[in-house]
């Protein structure tokens, strides 16, 4: 299996260059309310790694044995696989995850919070919208379906950029 990795692009298509290889499957991207952690879920290992961001488009790294320089936060256990995600207000990191078909809530020092079951195994992507960002907006692959739900708690908007 061919390894991935995670680039850095400016707003205007400028500056893209990698910033994390290798790593295995990387799927859910994104960054902590204070900007200053990138989470990156790999599918295949169902693993959620957290990188220090140290400069606009620059983290650092974890020496050996972190195979990708991440710090491991959490590691699903049994046959699961992470997908997208998205950042809550508080930090939460909440991961699309298939196969056990929901959203992974995993909080900020690596503890599982809580399972949203979904209705179906592909449970894809997520992320906030809505009135005050409380309205999750769940995509279910397997029968190619966007649903919106009541999130128990708001959620950040996207980065506009990376550090």
């Amino acid at each position: 299996m061919d390894r991935g990795a995670v680039y850095y692009a400016r707003c205007d298509g400028s500056s893209i260059r990698e910033v994390i290889f290798p790593s295995m499957t990387p799927n859910g991207v994104g960054l902590s309310p204070d900007g200053r952690t990138l989470y990156v879920a790999e599918t295949e290992t169902s693993r959620l790694r957290a990188y220090p961001v140290t400069a606009p488009g620059e983290v650092g790294m974890e020496a050996w044995p972190s195979p990708n320089g991440g710090r491991l936060l959490y590691g699903s256990p049994g046959y699961q696989r992470f997908d997208s995600l998205a950042v809550e207000a508080n930090g939460n990191i909440c991961v699309a995850t298939l196969v056990r078909a929901g959203i992974s809530v995993i909080s900020p020092v690596g503890e599982l919070v809580e399972f949203h079951v979904a209705p179906e195994p592909y449970c894809t992507n997520i992320c906030f919208g809505g009135d005050g960002l409380r309205t999750a907006f769940i995509t279910l692959s397997g029968t190619g379906r966007l649903i919106a739900v009541d999130w128990p708690r708001s959620g950040l908007p996207l980065h506009p950029r990376f550090g």
